[in-house]
């Protein structure tokens, strides 16, 4: 998904991609973390993943002979430019810090400061489903990081929103688990960190 919409925004002239160009895509080893090496079939099962949530799937209109694919995400979420440049980069690099985030994500979209990078993660982890949630900050570090939550969240999300009348229960409740799993993780997080400052301290006595 993070090498659709990225090629979707900086290489527009070749954008749907073809099978081939979208494996060359998720396994470049610039702005890439971690590098990956998908094979093919990883590829087309991600794609039929992604299509089964209605997120991506094969070009419409293409003047092609060969398959091309797009995603869908702005049909699904309704982003500004600056919110998939920034979920496209947590996509492709993991969780990172604002400054990381604007200084990556320029090449698709140009923050004036560091505010701005900070309302678009606002935005994005306080919508009805949060795609993006704060970790805890490591140690010996000033900036939290952030990290997006579509693994997680996405499926619930597009329920919620197909969901008919006489059955909104099941998507709250499915939301409220996803919830509460997300931030038994984030306590996880801060109980070791919490252990590596401890350990750090006790070894001053030592």
């Amino acid at each position: 998904m993070g090498s659709l919409m990225e090629k979707d925004i900086t290489t527009p002239d070749y954008y749907p991609l073809s099978l081939n160009a979208l494996i060359n895509a998720c396994n470049q080893k610039n702005n890439r973390e971690p590098v990956m090496n998908l094979e093919e079939d990883e590829v087309r099962q991600a794609v039929s993943r992604l299509q089964e949530k209605r997120l991506a799937g094969p070009a419409t209109g293409a003047d092609s002979r060969v398959t091309k694919y797009e995603h869908r995400m702005q049909e699904a979420f309704n982003f500004t430019r600056g919110e998939s440049a920034i979920l496209c980069v947590l996509l492709l690099r993991g969780p990172q810090t604002p400054g990381e985030l604007r200084g990556r994500s320029e090449r698709m979209h140009r923050f004036e400061d560091l505010s701005e990078v900070q309302s678009v993660l606002q935005h994005l982890t306080q919508r009805e489903l949060p795609l993006v949630k704060t970790m805890s900050r490591q140690p010996g570090t000033k900036e939290s990081r952030y990290m997006h939550l579509l693994s997680g969240y996405v499926e619930e999300t597009l329920e919620r929103q197909t969901a008919s009348p006489a059955s909104p229960g099941n998507g709250s409740e499915a939301a409220r688990i996803s919830r509460l799993e997300a931030e038994v993780a984030t306590l996880r997080t801060e109980i070791d960190g919490l252990k590596q400052e401890l350990a750090s301290f006790r070894k001053q006595f030592d």
